[in-house]
């Protein structure tokens, strides 16, 4: 289990951090990038707990995903190495395919889709939003990260499909909230 007694470092004040593996890397180096960015989309996938607490399913799904994508920022922050001093922390499979199976849950209850989706309706889903376009960002991150350095397939496929499920649960919780917010293309011209 992880033990924080000290909060700062002083470490990070000449623009360095440290890996999992305990080397030392700028903190604008695109492994940092990737993991900053998941550490980002935990943080608003925290605001959306906020209004899911009276939703005991979907606060658990989210719960779920909190602590998948702190496995994911350990995987990202610790490079693959031939001979590891500690074994890694790694996206497994299993993780990808509960989130297809929640995707596919919830999908099964929504009505087809006749346009596009704006964000919005309840506020849970309308942070969704929020969270399935930061995924992408992290997901292009872990993109350019892997022109250069390995990152496991299971963790490319795992952010894949965090935006797809986001955008599945958003619409999934606006069903007691109105339904879908659809775009209406030239409504405004």
């Amino acid at each position: 289990m992880v033990q924080l007694t000290r909060i700062y470092t002083r470490g990070g004040d000449a623009g360095k951090t440290s890996l999992g593996d305990g080397s030392r890397v700028p903190k604008t180096c695109p492994r940092v990038e990737s993991y900053g960015t998941v550490d980002e989309l935990n943080a608003i996938i925290g605001t959306v707990r906020l209004y899911t607490a009276d939703n005991a399913e979907a606060d658990a799904i989210l719960s779920r995903i909190q602590n998948d994508l702190f496995d994911l920022g350990a995987d990202l922050c610790t490079p693959e190495q031939e001979e590891p001093k500690y074994p890694p922390l790694r996206i497994a499979e299993t993780q990808v395919t509960r989130l297809e199976r929640e995707i596919d849950d919830m999908n099964a209850q929504l009505q087809p889709l006749k346009s596009f989706v704006l964000p919005g309706g309840a506020p849970a889903a309308a942070h969704l939003h929020l969270a399935r376009t930061v995924a992408r960002r992290a997901e292009r991150a872990m993109v350019a990260l892997a022109v250069d350095e390995p990152v496991s397939d299971a963790a490319m496929k795992y952010i894949n499909r965090l935006s797809d499920h986001h955008f599945v649960m958003s619409r999934w919780l606006n069903i007691d909230h109105g339904g879908d917010v659809l775009w209406v293309p030239g409504q405004h011209r």
